[in-house]
């Protein structure tokens, strides 16, 4: 489901989150809340969405020094990618009970690594379409959501609210 980020924004507003701003167009809503388990905040925020835009999607929910801390652990500078690769970053809803055999690939995707719940990956884009969202269906399910590198930069770099 695609929601206007304005829309997307007054649904976390009015579920009483503060600081709410979306960035991007692909659902990344930045928020402070008072501290709370992850899984609370992800079922209020799904709640908000469907309450607000009549469907939600699934929510991760991530603290923002998480986020910085998995920037700055650079675990891309250890590695050679190709040519136009682009690094991604796949958020798992909780760490898989066993861990893929890394790295797992298709086409020009590799997962590569597998921080807690964060799995790290690579694609280059091709005429064939978006192969590495095979690959991570394939290899975590589909209860999962994939921002490229950049993106998460962007996040974590947008502002500093004062809780998740």
């Amino acid at each position: 489901m695609n929601a206007r980020m304005p829309e997307l924004r007054r649904a976390f507003e009015a579920a009483g989150f503060e600081d709410v701003t979306t960035l991007l167009s692909s659902g990344n809503v930045l928020f402070t809340a008072p501290a709370s388990a992850e899984d609370a905040l992800r079922r209020r925020a799904e709640a908000a969405m469907a309450e607000a835009l009549g469907s939600a999607f699934p929510a991760f929910v991530r603290p923002l020094d998480a986020l910085r801390e998995l920037l700055a652990s650079e675990p891309w500078s250890a590695r050679r990618l190709p040519r136009g690769a682009k690094r991604i970053v796949t958020f798992l809803r909780a760490a898989p009970r066993a861990a893929p055999a890394l790295p797992v690939a298709l086409d020009a995707a590799r997962i590569v690594a597998l921080r807690g719940r964060e799995a790290l990956g690579f694609y280059v884009p091709g005429p064939r379409g978006p192969a590495f969202m095979v690959l991570v269906e394939r290899t975590f399910g589909r209860d999962v959501t994939t921002r490229t590198w950049d993106t998460v930069a962007r996040v974590a770099a947008d502002r500093a609210p004062r809780g998740r």
